[in-house]
């Protein structure tokens, strides 16, 4: 499925939420990934992320 910017911008945003609050990792973090919203965008470029989008076509 392709995201538009925004998507991925609140997918990444929402995952690094909660990376922060102590949500599990789902990749093994590289030494380079320190702050939670370099880990979401590795785990959203891998294809790991629990989250859909929901479309609302009118």
């Amino acid at each position: 499925m392709d995201y538009t910017r925004y998507e991925i911008a609140r997918i990444i945003g929402a995952r690094a939420l909660q990376i922060k609050m102590g949500a599990p990792v789902l990749i093994k973090v590289p030494k380079t990934a320190e702050r939670p919203i370099d880990i979401a965008q590795i785990e959203f470029k891998e294809g790991v992320l629990p989250l859909t989008v929901k479309r609302h076509h009118y």
